[in-house]
C-alpha cells in the first residue's frame, strides 16, 4: 500500500501560516521512512486554483493507494480536496486531512514543539488512512411534491412560493377557511390594515389563479400518518366532510337564513347566533358555507332538507358526504400550524372567566369589530358605554408559572387597541399596565408612540405578575389594584379589562411532533435546527418550519419564514436531480443484531427503525448524519460508523501513543 503525503505551507517557502511556525522539511524527514509511505511533498497553497490543479495532476500521475493532506481545518477544505481526489480518479474517502494550521501552528509558539506535534498527528493519520474503505455516495430518486400543514400566512406563502416554482403542493388546513388568525382581525398593526384585505390577494391566488392548479387544498383536514424520509415521505390526511361542495357553490347565501337551527356563534363570543349551515367567518375564503354535523337536524337523524331544497345549484349540498383518507407521496413537509393564545383564566388574580367584563385579546378584538356582536360599539354586556378601559400587558407572559417567554406581538396589539378605542369610542380613557414594552420594528415604534402620547392614555408600570389584582364592585365596575405602582395609582377603577395574553403551542403540536418526529423545545414550540442560523429547518431532514409554530412573531416574520421553508425544500428537491446520500453514516450488522432497540431512542435524527420479521435495527441512510451516537450506545458493538470505524480510530490513537 502506497500512501502519498502533502504538506501545505499555507503560503510561500518559510513565511506561510504553517511553514513559519512548523519545520516542514523536518516533518518530511520524520515521515518519509514510515511503512506504507510512498512519498511526502511540500506545496505552497494547496487550496489555491494553481495548487488544486497541481495537486490533481500529481495524484493522477502517481496514483497513491491512500492520501494524507496536512493543511488547515477540514471544515474549510476537506470537500475541496475530496473533489481533487475525484478529478484524479481516486476515491475521495481514501484521503485523511490533518489540521496542522489551527490545531498546531496557530497555537504553539515553540518551533520544536510544533514540529513534534505535527509529526505525531501525521503519523496517526498515516496509520489511520490505511484502514479507510472506498465508500461511495448512493443516489436516490425523490419526489419534488411538498406537503404544507397549516394555511395561515406562513403556510400560504410557502404554498404559493412552491407553486410559482412549478411544484405540486398539498395544503392541509384544519378549519373551513384560509388565513389563520389574522383573517379574523379587522385591523393589523402597525399600519392598521384590514386583515382580510391584506390576505385576500394571497388567498385568491391559492383558490383561483393559474397557480391553484398546482395546489391541492384540503380544508377541514389533518395529517394522521407519516412514513418514509426526505425525498420519499408517504403521508395520510384525514378530511372531514363539509357537506357543501366548494366547486359548485356560488356563495349566494340563500340556504343559510332558511335553516331552522340556530346556536351561539363561537367567533362572536356566543353573543350572536349562527345557523347549522353558515360561513365560518364572514369575509373568510373560500366563500362557501359548511354544515356543522353536531347540530344539523338531518345529520343527527332527522328529516330536514330545507337548505338543500333552497339551493339554486343542484348537487351542491350533499348530506351523504363522508370522511375520507387521502394518501400522498411527497419529498418534503412544511409545518406551519401557527400558535394559540394562552388561556389567561389560569392567571387567577386577573379575573378572566370570573368577571364578565374581563376579556382576553382575541375576544376584545371581536367585540369591537364592525361585524362583531356589538357592531363595533365599545359597550359592556349590559349595554353600558365604556368610559375607562384597562389593558394588562404580559398577562401570563414573562412568568415562570405560565409563559416564561415574550410573545413579541402582545404590546403592539395593545397599542392597536388604543388606536381603535380612540377611533370607535372617542373620549374613552385607556390605562396600560405594563411590565415592559416591546416595539422592535422600523414601523412598530410609531404605533407605540401614538399610544404613549395620546391625551386619553395612561401608562402604569408593574414589576411582578402578583402585583396586579382585578376585583369587581356591586355596580359591575372593575378595579385593578397594582401594589408596585405609586400610591396615587395603586387602584384604577374601570368598566372593562383586556388581558394581553401571549402565544403558546397550537393544539395538535404534540401529535404532529410524534408523527414527524420533530421535537418540541422547552417552551413547547417546534425545535429548529439552529435558533440563529437555521430557524426554517427542523432537526429531521426534509421537515421544515414556518411561522409562529417555531416561535412567536408577527405576520411579516411568518411570511418570510414561509418563503424560507419553501426555498429550503426547493433547493433540496430539484426536478430531475437525484438525492446524493453521504456514505459517512452508521450501518447495522443485521446478522449480529439482537434487536434490543437501545440505538433507536438515542438517535437524535430519528434515523433508526426497527424491522419486524428479522427483528433487527436498520439505519436509514437518507436521515443519518454519521454522528456516531448509536455506535457508542450499541451494547453488542454491531453498529459500524462508516469512515469512523473502530479500526480506524484505534489505529490513529495507537500511533499517537507510540
Amino acid at each position: 500500500m502506497k500512501t502519498g503525503i502533502y504538506l501545505c505551507r499555507c503560503g510561500c517557502d518559510n513565511t506561510g501560516n504553517v511553514s513559519a511556525k512548523i519545520d516542514l522539511p523536518a516533518v518530511r524527514e520524520a515521515l518519509i521512512n514510515l511503512p506504507n509511505v510512498g512519498y511526502c511533498d511540500l506545496v505552497n497553497l494547496a487550496c489555491s486554483e494553481d495548487g488544486q490543479n497541481a495537486l490533481a495532476d500529481h495524484l493522477a500521475e502517481h496514483k497513491p493507494d491512500r492520501v494524507v493532506i496536512a493543511a488547515c481545518s477540514p471544515r474549510e477544505h476537506e470537500e475541496t480536496f475530496r473533489k481533487i481526489m475525484i478529478r484524479a480518479g481516486l476515491n475521495p474517502y481514501l484521503m485523511q486531512m490533518v489540521n496542522i494550521r489551527e490545531h498546531i501552528a496557530w497555537v504553539t509558539e515553540d518551533l520544536a514543539a510544533a514540529t513534534e506535534k505535527a509529526v505525531a498527528a501525521l503519523r496517526a493519520a498515516v496509520n489511520r488512512v490505511s484502514h479507510h474503505e472506498a465508500l461511495a455516495k448512493k443516489m436516490l430518486d425523490v419526489s419534488t411534491d411538498v406537503l404544507v400543514v397549516g394555511a395561515g400566512p406562513a403556510g400560504l406563502k410557502a404554498a404559493l412560493t412552491l407553486a410559482e416554482a412549478g411544484r405540486q403542493v398539498t395544503l392541509v388546513e384544519k378549519s373551513p377557511i384560509l388565513g389563520g388568525y389574522p383573517v379574523r382581525f379587522e385591523d393589523i398593526f402597525p399600519k392598521m390594515e384590514c386583515g382580510p384585505c391584506l390576505l385576500e390577494p394571497i388567498m385568491g391566488q391559492v383558490l383561483h389563479s393559474d397557480l391553484s392548479d398546482k395546489i391541492d387544498l384540503r380544508l377541514l383536514s389533518e395529517l394522521v400518518e407519516v412514513t418514509g424520509f426526505f425525498g420519499n415521505f408517504n403521508v395520510k390526511i384525514r378530511q372531514q366532510p363539509r357537506f357543501v361542495s366548494t366547486h359548485s357553490c356560488i356563495g349566494c347565501g340563500i340556504c343559510m337564513p332558511e335553516c331552522p337551527v340556530e346556536f351561539p356563534s363561537r367567533v362572536n363570543l356566543g353573543r350572536t347566533q349562527r345557523r347549522a349551515i353558515d360561513y365560518e367567518f364572514f369575509g373568510g375564503l373560500p366563500n362557501v358555507p359548511f354544515i356543522d354535523p353536531t347540530v344539523c337536524t338531518n345529520l343527527l337523524g332527522g328529516d330536514c332538507t330545507i337548505c338543500r331544497d333552497s339551493c339554486p345549484v343542484e348537487g351542491t349540498i350533499d348530506f351523504d358526504d363522508k370522511e375520507q383518507i387521502v394518501e400522498k407521496h411527497v419529498g418534503a413537509i412544511i409545518l406551519a400550524i401557527g400558535a394559540k393564545l394562552y388561556d389567561v383564566s389560569r392567571v387567577a388574580n386577573l379575573g378572566h372567566g370570573v368577571f364578565p367584563e374581563v376579556y382576553d385579546s382575541f375576544a376584545f378584538e371581536r367585540l369591537i369589530a364592525n361585524n362583531g356582536p356589538t357592531d363595533g360599539r365599545l359597550v359592556t354586556k349590559d349595554g353600558r358605554e365604556v368610559k375607562r378601559l384597562a389593558i394588562v400587558h404580559c398577562a401570563g407572559s414573562l412568568d415562570k408559572d405560565h409563559l416564561p417567554h415574550c410573545s413579541a406581538v402582545c404590546c403592539l396589539n395593545a397599542f392597536k387597541f388604543n388606536h381603535l378605542v380612540g377611533h370607535k369610542s372617542p373620549g374613552t380613557e385607556v390605562v396600560h399596565f405594563h411590565k415592559t414594552i416591546v416595539a422592535p420594528g422600523k414601523e412598530d415604534f410609531e404605533c407605540y408612540h401614538h399610544a404613549r402620547h395620546n391625551d386619553y392614555s395612561t401608562f402604569i408600570e408593574y414589576h411582578e405578575p402578583s402585583d396586579l389584582q382585578v376585583s369587581a364592585a356591586a355596580d359591575g365596575s372593575l378595579t385593578v389594584t397594582c401594589s408596585s405602582a405609586p400610591p396615587d395609582k395603586q387602584q384604577t377603577t374601570c368598566d372593562m379589562v383586556v388581558l394581553m395574553n401571549g402565544l403558546t403551542t397550537q393544539e395538535g403540536a404534540d401529535s404532529l411532533s410524534k408523527l414527524t418526529e420533530v421535537t418540541l423545545d422547552q417552551t413547547g414550540f417546534f425545535e429548529e435546527l439552529n435558533g440563529r442560523s437555521d430557524v426554517a429547518r427542523s432537526k429531521v431532514r426534509g421537515v421544515y418550519l414556518a411561522g409562529i409554530c417555531q416561535q412567536p412573531g408577527d405576520i411579516a416574520r411568518s411570511m418570510m419564514q414561509g418563503a424560507a421553508a419553501a426555498g429550503n425544500a426547493l433547493s433540496g428537491l430539484v426536478t430531475g436531480r437525484q438525492l446524493a446520500i453521504e456514505p459517512v453514516t452508521a450501518e447495522v450488522d443485521a446478522d449480529r443484531c439482537s434487536g434490543c432497540r437501545t440505538c433507536i431512542p438515542v438517535c437524535p435524527y430519528k434515523a433508526i427503525e426497527f424491522v419486524d420479521g428479522p427483528n433487527v435495527a436498520r439505519v436509514n441512510a437518507a436521515l443519518c448524519v454519521g454522528c456516531g451516537t448509536c455506535v457508542a450506545a450499541c451494547p453488542a458493538g454491531v453498529i459500524k460508523g462508516n469512515h469512523f470505524t473502530n479500526d480506524e480510530i484505534y489505529a490513529e490513537i495507537e500511533a499517537l501513543l507510540r
